[in-house]
């Protein structure tokens, strides 16, 4: 393990890596921080982009973004009091009341560390626990596979939480967008109507770029131009990241209940950081020798959502690698990543691929690094930002969609 480690290593910090890592968790902490921009959008976005490199740097370059954007919801939740990604909501309830009362830079430090240490746990719980995972699926024969396959269509019902009828038919859609194309066993062409273009089938990226990005695009554009312009709070002079020793011991067990919430959360299939930030915070908040405080601001209340959120990181990774199931929106993307470089995730990735994993498990290890010391010294920076306008902001990353799109194939069709 520890020569696949170094190995990994080696690939990420040749120069060209490095130099995209730290590019990626920037504009994930961008996306992240953006009210509209979302971690599933920047993932999506940035796909086409890793297409010409080589899969270790490919992947690395989208995790970069998964851990920046994540953690970069912190920032407009706390400055602004509104979440810049949905693993960030239960941050503004704590967060705010602190910028309101004066101690912004402790606010913004603690989220930053604790971001980092849920990070980091959750890369340790994956790197311990999904190779003997793989090592279990290998032996998985016929009827493990099939149970697999019904497990991943049940999830439609799993996740249709608000209208089941809305949730199977995008279930039977998606199949019905899967048969386009040329079989994979006898060849016919399938619902192509004559046309060339549909022969081929419907590109992965191209898919992914349309339901993730440009929709969110559209559903913010909304409000784009009517919303209130929200005031962000300066934070003042920080000195360190803002909070004494003594306050963050008093957050151990915090930090051990929010991470364990966050990575088995993560590991269940579609249901993500959105979720794990709120039940670590009521379990927080339930927990506490003084509920009460909870709202008014307590660095508890920021604790629990931001250790949760990054936790649910390498959580959701786990079943990704081990089985090929995506455990949240960014993976289903991060599946299409692995596709296109012509790997399949799932046991046989430890096998046929193993040191790609030590590169990924490297690249996270890494990401998380880069993403503490961005967010400590760019705050300032990213403070700025917020202050784009959506009706400004959005139209240009539209236009880098357009471009993604085009850019896989060089076909209009694509667009």
């Amino acid at each position: 393990m520890l020569n696949l480690f170094v190995q990994g290593f080696a690939v990420i910090l040749q120069p060209e890596c490095l130099l995209l890592i730290v590019a990626g968790t920037a504009v994930g902490i961008l996306f992240g921080a953006v009210p509209g921009l979302t971690s599933v959008m920047a993932v999506a976005l940035f796909l086409p982009v890793t297409y010409s490199m080589d899969p270790g740097t490919g992947i690395a370059v989208l995790v970069s973004l998964y851990i920046g954007s994540v953690s970069g919801g912190l920032i407009s939740a706390i400055l602004l009091k509104i979440p810049g990604t949905p693993s960030s909501v239960a941050t503004c309830w704590d967060g705010h009341p602190m910028v309101a009362r004066g101690e912004g830079a402790k606010a913004l430090g603690v989220g930053v560390v604790f971001s980092f240490l849920g990070t980091v746990i959750s890369i340790a719980a994956l790197v311990f626990t999904a190779p003997p995972l793989a090592r279990i699926a290998l032996q998985f024969g016929p009827h493990e596979y099939f149970s697999i396959a019904v497990f991943s269509l049940t999830l439609i019902a799993g996740l249709s939480s608000g209208s089941m009828v809305k949730g199977l038919f995008s279930g039977a859609a998606g199949f019905a967008f899967a048969t386009v194309g040329i079989a994979p066993i006898e060849a016919n062409v399938r619902f192509a109507f004559g046309s060339y273009e549909l022969a081929a089938g419907f590109k992965t990226l191209t898919v992914l770029i349309g339901l993730f990005a440009v929709s969110e695009i559209l559903k913010s554009a909304e409000t784009a131009r009517v919303e209130a312009k929200a005031t962000v709070a300066q934070v003042g002079k920080i000195k360190g990241f803002g909070f004494s020793w003594t306050e963050f011991k008093s957050q151990a067990f915090n930090l051990v209940r929010s991470s364990v919430i966050g990575v088995g959360v993560g590991i269940l299939p579609g249901i993500g950081s959105g979720t794990s930030n709120i039940i670590s915070y009521l379990a927080a908040r339930k927990q506490s020798k003084h509920p009460e405080k909870f709202g008014t601001g307590v660095i508890d209340g920021i604790v629990a959502p931001e250790t949760a959120n990054n936790a649910g990181i390498g959580g959701a990774m786990i079943p990704l690698m081990t089985l090929g199931i995506p455990g949240d929106g960014v993976t289903a993307i991060l599946l299409g990543g692995f596709m296109v470089h012509g790997i399949a995730p799932g046991p046989l990735l430890f096998t046929n691929h193993a040191g790609l994993v030590y590169t990924i498990f490297a690249a996270l290890t890494l990401s998380s690094v880069v993403m503490v010391l961005l967010e400590f010294f760019g705050m300032r920076v990213f403070i700025k930002l917020l202050r784009v306008p959506k009706h400004i902001l959005l139209p240009i990353v539209f236009i880098l969609c357009v471009v993604g799109a085009f850019g896989l194939s060089s076909l209009t069709f694509d667009v």
